[in-house]
C-alpha cells in the first residue's frame, strides 16, 4: 500500500474517532437517522463489491498451493469441460466466505461481474453443476480431499515460531447438525430428538482448525470412527513438527 492511501484510511479513522467521541450536549429534537435525499449512480470505473477481502483470500490459496494441490490428488472429472476440481471446490468454499448458505446461493455469486473479475474467472459453476459435482463423491474422495487440505497446513505451519511446536492440543467430538427434513439420505434422529446428522469433528484446538470432518447418520454415538481419525490427526501433526501431542475429548472417547 503506498502511501497516499495510508494517509486517506487515517483521514477516514480521524473523522470516524471524531463522530464516534462521545460528547453529551442537549436533547435531540429529532431521530439520529435523518437522510432524506438520497441518490445512487452507477459508476464506469469504479465498482464496489460486498465480500471485498476475498481476492485476498484467493492469493493466499495460490500462494499456498491449494489449487495445485487439490487438482494434483483429486481425480473426480472425466474431463475438464471448462472447470477442473479446484474450480468447483473453491466455488462452494468462496460461496461461504461470501455469506451464502446454500449451493443456491451461487447464483448469486456467479451474476456478480464484479466478483468474477475480483477471481480472474470468466465464469464459475452454477449451483445445478456444483451439486453434480457433490454427488460424483466416494468416501474416498472425501478423504483424498482433506489430506489435500492437510498438506497445505502444512506448510502453512511451517511459517509459525517454534514456540508453536512446543504442544498440539487435538480435540474430538460428535456435533449434532439438523437437517430440517426426515427424507434425506443417511439422516436420523439424534440423541436430543433432532432429524440430522453427528458428524465427527477432528481439529487442532490451537488454531481452531478442523482436521477431519467424519460425514454419520445422527443415531451414530460420539465415539464411532475417533480412534481412526486420532491417529491420522497425530501422524499429521508429528509431520508437522510438534514436539508434544495431547489428545482431547469428553468421557464417551476414553
Amino acid at each position: 500500500m503506498n502511501a497516499s492511501l495510508h494517509r486517506r484510511l487515517n483521514r477516514r479513522k480521524r473523522r470516524i474517532l471524531r463522530r464516534l467521541e462521545h460528547r453529551p450536549g442537549v436533547e435531540r429534537p429529532e431521530p439520529m437517522l435523518a437522510a432524506s435525499n438520497i441518490h445512487y449512480e452507477i459508476a464506469d470505473r469504479t465498482r464496489a463489491i460486498s465480500p471485498g477481502g476475498i481476492g485476498a483470500i484467493h492469493l493466499l490459496v495460490r500462494k499456498l498451493g491449494l489449487i495445485q494441490d487439490i487438482d494434483r490428488h483429486l481425480r473426480v472429472l472425466k474431463r475438464h469441460l471448462p472447470y477442473h476440481e479446484s474450480d468447483h471446490v473453491l466455488n462452494i468454499a468462496y460461496n461461504l466466505l461470501a455469506g451464502g448458505q446454500r449451493l443456491e446461493h451461487i447464483e448469486v455469486r456467479r451474476n456478480d461481474e464484479v466478483y468474477l473479475d475480483a477471481l480472474g474467472a470468466e465464469r464459475i459453476p452454477d449451483p445445478t453443476t456444483a451439486g453434480d459435482f457433490c454427488r460424483r463423491f466416494s468416501e474416498a474422495d472425501v478423504l483424498v480431499l482433506m489430506d489435500s487440505f492437510n498438506e497445505v497446513r502444512l506448510r502453512a505451519w511451517r511459517q509459525q515460531p517454534d514456540g508453536f511446536f512446543d504442544e498440539a492440543f487435538i480435540d474430538a467430538d460428535g456435533t449434532v447438525a439438523p437437517s430440517g427434513t426426515w427424507c434425506k439420505r443417511g439422516v436420523d434422529i439424534a440423541y436430543n430428538g433432532v432429524w440430522g446428522y453427528h458428524p465427527l469433528v477432528v481439529s487442532l484446538a490451537n488454531t481452531d482448525e478442523p482436521l477431519y470432518l467424519v460425514h454419520r447418520s445422527g443415531n451414530r454415538p460420539s465415539h464411532e470412527h475417533a480412534a481412526e481419525y486420532l491417529d491420522r490427526a497425530i501422524v499429521l501433526g508429528r509431520r508437522g513438527g510438534f514436539r508434544r501431542i495431547t489428545r482431547r475429548g469428553d468421557t464417551d472417547f476414553t
